[in-house]
């Protein structure tokens, strides 16, 4: 006689869940086999799955056990499924009631003793069942936070097989003890919630530059000595951005869980993430990659925060120039011979740089040793198309003595530069509610030109530079949404003259 099973788990392709169906089918001479295009990691789950079982003094069917994994076309890969095979194969074996897995998404990881780890990925995966029409999901106990963020789902967090089978089949859950083995999942770097923008001495026009930047969501380029402050200002900016929205909380979220750096404990992300990845970080550390498994990289994990390149002339040209996808789209798509993925990557781009490989072209207190030609080379190793992305740069100083005295007392905090930009936010917002964007720096052109048009002595500061080659279309489009946000800050309805002035000079780099 054959017996068959079937529970629901989730395959997961970019950042998206997709829902797969586990089929067992059991009869015939003894035997296990997988089918439905399954990777190295789920090849194994086949010992894992029977080793689990037996631990968890369960009966282990002497038959053969055909499990399929559908769609079939679609790669499966991960150690996640093991949960739904063992309790497919076991459901065939009719020792757990089908009733009890219908409408239900199982995922997790079997150590060799039956205990649940920790798995990637369950936000979206749980998010894919819901919109199904899925109901409970049974999730490791590490995980069962972030699975309950997904309203409408009845979440089981378990330790163990034990536990899930007795939760299935409606008998009281047997106790375990804490898994003790589970690391905790590396954490991304945040913005450390402590520091304050009026930690920085001095730095005013960098400092108001930086907060146009966070207004409109324009991308930043400082350039200064070492040790003028410019890591110190990019640290900042996140505590200046608004909170995350519900929706893209959810969004950023399921980024981080599918990159494996989501942290038990603060399983929703309520603020604008940080990324500052090294300058000897690969192309696929940046925007994300992978041969087999594609992951996101720092340009995803930094998704509606900010990502921070230090020392950008210092990184690859292949790595900065593969940001201009998303600096112009807002995602990014990585395509491979299996697969190809779209990952969510709009964020705030902060670039920092030296004027030059010693640090000290310019300076009038400390003689630069670099050669002309030298000095031009470092200037250059950030191409054109990805300075012709950058809306602001601003030159930011080393801080005089008198500076930092008068930061002991009168230094503007962060919560009230936090408030105005805020109120930009709401201005911007109520502008284009009925529109795809949020904010000026999304804008394209056409609508600038056509739906939010300005006097033609107002932007003809901006067209002037266009003329004399300063800038380019792009760059004439740049100055015109920097416009917008200068005139937000100010309360202005509309763009004044001086705000397109105002707008030149952050553009061109004539601040400080």
């Amino acid at each position: 006689m054959t017996r068959l099973g079937r529970c629901r788990s989730a395959a997961l392709v970019g950042v998206r869940g997709t829902l797969v169906d586990i089929d067992a089918h059991i009869g015939g001479m003894p035997g296990f086999s997988l089918v439905g295009l399954p990777d190295a990691s789920l090849h194994e789950a086949r010992d894992r799955v029977r080793a689990a079982v037996l631990s968890s003094r369960e009966d282990w069917p002497l038959q053969k056990i055909t499990v399929s994994l559908s769609p079939a076309s679609l790669p499966k890969r991960g150690s996640h499924f093991d949960l739904g095979v063992a309790v497919a194969v076991l459901t065939a074996a009719e020792e757990v009631p089908a009733p009890a897995v219908e409408g239900a998404i199982l995922l997790g990881e079997l150590a060799l003793d039956g205990r649940l780890r920790a798995v990637r990925g369950v936000l979206p995966a749980v998010l894919a069942a819901a919109q199904a029409g899925l109901t409970k999901a049974v999730v490791p106990e590490p995980n069962a936070q972030e699975a309950r963020l997904v309203p409408g789902v009845r979440v089981f967090g378990a330790r163990s097989l034990r536990q899930v089978l007795a939760f299935l089949r409606g008998v009281p859950v047997p106790d375990e003890e804490p898994d003790e083995v589970v690391a905790e999942p590396p954490r991304p770097a945040p913005g450390d919630d402590a520091v304050d923008l009026a930690d920085i001495a001095g730095q005013h026009d960098a400092k108001a530059a930086l907060e146009i930047a966070a207004a409109g969501h324009h991308h930043l380029l400082l350039d200064g000595p070492p040790g003028a402050g410019k890591t110190m200002l990019a640290r900042r900016l996140p505590t200046v951005l608004p909170d995350l929205s519900t929706d893209e909380s959810l969004e950023v979220t399921a980024i981080h869980s599918v990159a494996g750096v989501l942290a038990p404990d603060r399983p929703l992300i309520v603020r604008p993430p940080f990324a500052d990845p090294h300058h000897t970080s690969s192309p696929a550390a940046v925007v994300g990659g992978g041969s087999r498994v594609i992951r996101p990289g720092a340009a995803s994990l930094a998704h509606r925060g900010v990502l921070f390149m230090d020392e950008a002339p210092e990184f690859s040209p292949r790595v900065l120039d593969s940001l201009r996808q998303p600096l112009e789209s807002g995602e990014l798509v990585l395509a491979r011979a299996e697969a190809t993925a779209v990952f969510p990557a709009r964020f705030l781009l902060v670039l920092a740089q030296n004027p030059c490989a010693c640090g000290n072209h310019g300076s009038t207190l400390r003689d630069c040793t670099c050669s002309p030609d030298a000095v031009r080379r470092y200037g250059q190793r950030l191409s054109g198309p990805v300075r012709d992305r950058v809306d602001v740069r601003v030159r930011v100083e080393a801080p005089s003595l008198a500076d930092i005295d008068a930061a002991v007392d009168a230094a503007e905090s962060g919560a009230v530069v936090a408030q105005r930009v805020a109120l930009a936010r709401e201005r911007q917002e109520r502008r284009l509610k009925d529109t795809p964007w949020r904010s000026n720096g999304e804008l394209p052109g056409w609508y600038l030109r056509r739906e939010l048009r300005l006097p033609a002595d107002v932007s003809a500061p901006a067209y002037a530079e266009l003329r004399r080659g300063s800038v380019t279309v792009r760059g004439a489009d740049r100055i015109v949404r920097l416009a917008w946000t200068v005139g937000d800050l100010a309360g202005h309805d509309r763009p004044t003259r001086d705000d397109v002035v105002s707008a030149v000079d952050l553009r061109l780099g004539k601040v400080a």
